[in-house]
């Protein structure tokens, strides 16, 4: 084990210890209790399985078989869910075949980032997490199951579901993917045509053909997002059967890997071969062996919010500082679009996550002594699966070397030393970069700011032919607490542009992006956010801004006397009314008045 790495565990280690060992003697209280069918009234037992067919509720009455509880969150809004409609009747299936029964516990909501980029619904979009977590509670809470199969892929809803069950943490659970779509457009030119659409070169016949071309059939999109970021952090966690994560919705071997999570998470219920309760499976290692994975990948930032709240639901305490000296000592060993040209498609061709989990284990980045719901442990992650000429399952070893040394590399020959993130503090506030994605060229930029209080603000700004210069674009009031912290890739278009035009350009806010950020350096989710107080209120248009991703540094070059008089200034009204009215924000405002920092998790339960 490299000693950076055991070092940054141990820390975590002993800064959660009081939280950590409360959690686990509340989950092993409740571990010891009876059955559920067993200890309910018969009242409680009758509703709870009246509608089975009457052999499953003699089996799991009678005969105590183990009845596992399904979350999902199937809908047909999202590309990457719409498989699930048919995986409630597999599951049934192969459970029956061995001795056990099925209820669909529950279902949790799922929204599209895709659908409401860029408009009012996004702004909804961090807290469905939580309000995710609180609906796999609610499914949970009626409390007959012996495990439990948890069905979600997309960006909040993996993050929720994993939220929520560890509030069950003496249940097993294993989580079910579905899988990408196939190759359309390559996420390259899709962009090329954004950008197109920016500058008015094209219409938007055009962008609309090039967007639909890119996001045509059921599956995750393409590039490596949060959505497929998700899929590769469970698979380092030992949550997935191994080698899940990016196999085709429709192809057969994705109906044996949902069996296969059948028969994992009745080996590891109570009475069991192995009882593993999530619990105990996701300790300080385990949050470690996550954190690194999605460095050595270069995953999506919108884990340093969704892992510290993951953490936290254990009892683990985790911070932006751990993740970056973790990235200090983390390999960069694949690249895959926004990091590279591959798509997920692409990367799991050339190994995907079986070739870098074999490495990091290999090279001592991961910890290999972990509990995960695979029988062999995290060895098991480094080998692929397939269907043998009889229909069944099998593991296979990857080669020794690359398939193809563009998409993935050896720990010994990495494409970086360091993983793809940086951490940037000063005089602004701490925030973070994704350098993976950013040319090296531009991991210093140094300009004067131009203030924005919203996206739209800048985009006007970019229509009106305002912004042909070097600048660092500061939008403000874009953090949890002021609108529900939205992503901004409307603005990527624009300032790609503008530096492809040669000028210095650079974002700061206080706002989202995530794992589609592309090739603008972006400080972003910066802490505290301008409505707790955050030093990017004291912005002024023409303030000289430094962002040095080099020296993690973030600042505005003003005299530290003037600095400390300015005022924060207050976020206009209009926008204040508007980000509280309209499309169920209304709903939510409880959340944005009680929500802790991005850095805190952006936790509404605490």
């Amino acid at each position: 084990m490299k000693s950076q790495i055991a070092d940054i565990t141990a820390r975590i280690r002993e800064r959660s210890q009081p939280l950590r060992q409360a959690y686990l003697a509340r989950t092993r209280a409740i571990a010891a209790r009876p059955r559920g069918a067993d200890r309910m009234g018969c009242a409680n037992v009758a509703h709870a399985f009246a509608a089975l067919p009457g052999a499953d509720k003699f089996r799991v009455v009678a005969e105590k078989a183990p009845n596992i509880g399904v979350i999902t969150a199937y809908n047909d809004m999202l590309s990457a869910h719409q498989p699930y409609e048919g995986f409630p009747a597999v599951i049934r299936d192969e459970a029956r075949r061995l001795g056990a029964t099925v209820q669909v516990a529950g279902g949790v909501p799922a929204m599209c980032d895709g659908v409401t980029q860029g408009l009012p619904g996004m702004e909804l979009s961090l807290f469905s997490r939580d309000t995710i977590a609180m609906a796999t509670a609610v499914g949970l809470t009626h409390d007959v199951f012996d495990a439990a199969l948890l069905l979600g892929v997309c960006d909040k809803i993996v993050p929720g579901l994993l939220i929520g069950a560890l509030h069950f943490g003496h249940l097993p659970c294993v989580f079910v993917p579905a899988g990408p779509m196939s190759t359309g457009l390559s996420n390259s030119e899709k962009s090329k045509v954004r950008e197109q659409f920016a500058q008015g070169l094209v219409g938007r016949d055009k962008l609309l053909e090039a967007e639909s071309a890119a996001y045509h059939g059921a599956g995750t999109c393409t590039f490596y997002g949060t959505a497929n970021s998700n899929q590769m952090l469970l698979e380092a966690m030992g949550l997935h059967v191994p080698g899940a994560a990016f196999i085709h919705p429709h192809e057969g071997l994705r109906e044996q890997l949902t069996r296969e999570a059948v028969r994992n998470v009745l080996a590891i219920r109570k009475g069991g071969a192995r009882y593993t309760p999530i619990g105990e499976l996701v300790d300080e290692r385990c949050i470690v062996n996550a954190m690194v994975a999605l460095l050595a990948t270069g995953g999506s930032t919108n884990h340093l919010i969704h892992w510290v709240a993951v953490a936290r639901s254990a009892g683990l305490l985790i911070d932006w500082t751990d993740f970056s000296e973790l990235s200090a000592a983390t390999p960069l060993l694949a690249r895959v679009y926004p990091n590279g040209k591959a798509d997920v498609n692409q990367f799991q061709a050339a190994g995907g996550p079986g070739f870098v989990l074999r490495e990091l284990l290999d090279s001592g980045c991961l910890h290999g002594d972990v509990l995960t719901v695979a029988e062999d442990g995290m060895a098991a992650y480094g080998r692929v699966p397939q269907l043998q000429a009889d229909g069944l399952l099998a593991w296979r070893d990857l080669p020794a070397t690359p398939i193809d040394d563009q998409i993935v590399r050896t720990a010994a020959e990495p494409f970086g030393e360091s993983g793809g993130l940086k951490l940037l503090a000063g005089n602004l506030g701490r925030g973070v970069m994704k350098v993976s994605a950013v040319p090296e060229d531009r991991h210093v930029v140094e300009a004067p700011a131009i203030v924005f209080d919203s996206q739209e603000a800048l985009q006007q700004a970019f229509k009106r032919g305002e912004l042909e210069r070097d600048f660092v674009a500061v939008v403000r009031f874009q953090g949890p607490r002021a609108n529900g912290m939205p992503e901004l890739h409307k603005l990527t278009p624009p300032l790609a542009v503008l530096q492809d035009k040669g000028f210095r350009v650079a974002l700061v806010t206080d706002g989202r992006m995530s794992g589609a950020s592309g090739k603008v350096p972006a400080a972003i989710h910066v802490s505290p956010e301008v409505l707790g107080g955050g030093p990017l209120g004291k912005v002024r248009s023409g303030d000289i801004v430094r962002v040095d991703a080099v020296a993690g540094t973030l600042d505005a070059l003003v005299g530290a006397d003037e600095w400390a008089a300015r005022a924060i200034e207050d976020r206009p009204a209009d926008l204040a009314d508007d980000a509280a009215h309209g499309l169920g924000r209304e709903l939510f405002g409880g959340m944005r008045r009680n929500v802790l920092s991005a850095e805190e998790g952006a936790v509404t339960w605490l």
